[in-house]
């Protein structure tokens, strides 16, 4: 048989080899070649798959993101981020406010974990990256992958709308959807451990991960999940007669619990509900009270169950959408009735206008556990090691006919004294902390929102400190200077070098602690320009913003530069942790 180039795999110049050499050829060397080449092809498919990685030991890289006011988000960013490198996934754990955006089109692999702040707004180190994700600038993103895990308070109208502004914004941009997003509650450890796993599942299908969404690393043994019993040793109303508030400095005893904090940090406590709220609401659901239900596995009377484990006192749209199959109409709130309806409302109210018609268990079943209500600590550890202090508001007002009070602050105020106990963790913040002592502070805060920097100049007090300034606001100065002889003290002492105060009803005009920045626009640029960090802790809605404005106008004016220059000039602050805020 002679070779040809149309009947074979060679070209001319081979065929024309071949022919001469293959005709010259004994059978015994025709059989030796043939040999030869077989095994020298299967030696070549023998290397190429010692040389092809499996799947499951091939490289994964991984960039998670988080945007966090209190921590919660940064620290499981921090936990994820190390359970996937137990797994061999390179992981990059960076705040949204320091990720370089320009790096965003070179990423395989991008983890968002975000909460939501205020009325559905971005937590302050994730604002720069939202408004560029947002904004024409953002790159197409069809060879990314993502996920999405948010954080939120379902008692909020714009519940974890921030991770699904996200979620949404990046299939816009074409990136591909590792796995669903997940909203979680304010009890978001099980939602999220759920997340970790199937999110490992997928980046790293061949490999084994057990995740966690709740470790501890506090020294202590007590945690969220296992509160600390402390006991009330000090009470003291802080507000003088003829206030017409109530301001309560509490001293917690931790003495041999080995918990530990740092200033800037919060203790979160687990109320209980009023009695008379619990005792209206199985009226008017038209329970006796002693019907038994089944509540995490332990069968309790319900009126236990509503006393001690779930939110009875706050209306929400998912809790009306629940509902509504057990009651007589309340489907009619939800056509945005509700928003109006559910202003000092509790579930009570809700069962007086709509009949509740469901069983003990379907009421168990559909309430939310009572959230912890967080302060921010009042007091230094390293000053006062055995104890820790807080200072907590009562909310009281009058709706619907009714007095309303708050549950946490409502109980403390009105039920509980010294050598009472309440459950209590600490809720670290590494967002809202003291830079070394030498480093001038600026701290501004409006009532309860002074809390932290009673802990700022205690610890400030046992160490050789540099300058620190104190902007103080509430209504009167007779009735509401809180803290008024320490902060005397501690200027004479000169721990704290400067104090302004605003008491805004003591005047015809209304004056508030950012007019006195403004007074003292020329000396805050100066402290800014010489390092000083700024803190500000107070409602957000109001106080927050309009403080933090005012800073913008201080660095416009003094700097003499533009709005533009002077807001971008606050940001490099923020990334520089020189502007840190604690708001709610």
């Amino acid at each position: 048989m002679t070779l040809q180039v149309i009947n074979s795999p060679f070209t001319e110049k081979q065929v024309q080899l071949l022919n001469e050499l293959l005709p010259n050829l004994t059978e015994k060397q025709k059989i030796w070649l043939n040999g030869y080449l077989s095994a020298a092809q299967q030696v070549e498919v023998n290397i190429k798959e010692e040389l092809e990685i499996p799947v499951s030991q091939q490289t994964v890289t991984a960039t998670i993101l988080y945007g966090s006011q209190t921590g919660n988000c940064q620290k499981l960013a921090e936990k994820l981020g190390a359970l996937l490198e137990e797994q061999s996934v390179e992981v990059e754990v960076s705040s949204m406010l320091d990720f370089k955006v320009r790096n965003l089109k070179k990423l395989d692999n991008l983890l968002i974990i975000s909460s939501t702040h205020g009325e559905g707004d971005a937590p302050d180190n994730a604002i720069a990256f939202y408004e560029f994700l947002h904004s024409k600038r953002a790159p197409k993103l069809p060879d990314l992958h993502y996920a999405v895990l948010a954080l939120g308070d379902s008692s909020y109208e714009w519940f974890c709308k921030t991770g699904a502004d996200f979620d949404l914004r990046l299939k816009e941009l074409g990136a591909q959807q590792i796995i669903e997003r997940v909203d979680c509650d304010l009890d978001y450890e099980e939602s999220a451990e759920q997340w970790f796993k199937s999110l490992s599942q997928k980046l790293v299908p061949a490999r084994d991960i057990t995740p966690s969404a709740t470790q501890n690393t506090n020294e202590s043994n007590y945690s969220k999940k296992h509160p600390y019993q402390a006991e009330i040793i000090e009470k003291i109303n802080l507000n003088m007669d003829g206030s017409n508030k109530e301001t309560y400095h509490l001293e917690l005893s931790l003495e041999e619990s080995d918990i530990k904090w740092q200033p800037g940090d919060s203790i979160g406590i687990f109320p209980h509900n009023h009695q008379s709220v619990v005792d209206e609401l199985i009226e008017t659901a038209g329970l006796s009270g002693d019907e038994f239900v089944q509540y995490k596995k332990e069968t309790l009377p319900i009126k236990e169950v509503l006393k001690n484990s779930v939110e009875i006192t706050v209306l929400t749209k998912p809790l009306i959408e629940k509902l509504a199959p057990y009651t007589n109409g309340a489907e009619d709130l939800l056509n945005g009735k509700w928003k109006e309806y559910k202003e000092g409302r509790y579930l009570a109210d809700l069962f007086k206008d709509y009949n509740f018609t469901g069983s003990p268990q379907d009421l168990v079943d559909i309430l939310r556990p009572i959230p912890a209500r967080l302060y921010s600590i009042a007091s230094s550890y390293t000053a006062n090691p055995d104890e820790v202090s807080l200072l907590i508001g009562k909310v009281s007002y009058t709706a619907h006919d009714h007095k309303r009070i708050g549950v946490a602050s409502g109980e403390i105020a009105e039920q509980l004294e010294i050598g009472d106990t309440v459950s209590i963790f600490v809720q670290e913040n590494p967002n809202f902390k003291l830079p070394d002592a030498k480093t001038p502070i600026i701290m501004i805060g409006a009532g309860t929102g002074v809390a932290p920097f009673r802990s700022f100049i205690e610890e400030r007090a046992e160490q050789d400190a540099g300058d620190s300034w104190l902007f103080f606001g509430e209504q009167h100065f007779l009735t509401d200077f809180l803290y008024q002889v320490e902060w005397l003290r501690y200027l004479e002492e000169g721990t704290l070098t400067k104090m302004d105060v605003a008491f805004s009803r003591d005047h015809e005009e209304k004056i508030y602690v950012q007019h006195r920045l403004l007074e003292n626009a020329e000396e805050v640029y100066a402290w800014i320009e010489n390092g000083a960090v700024i803190y500000i802790c107070g409602d957000e809605k109001s106080m927050a913003k309009d403080v933090h404005n005012t800073l913008i106008q201080i660095i416009q004016q003094q700097g003499k530069v533009s709005l533009e220059e002077a807001e971008k000039k606050l940001t490099e602050l923020q990334k520089e942790k020189r502007y840190q805020r604690d708001v709610y």
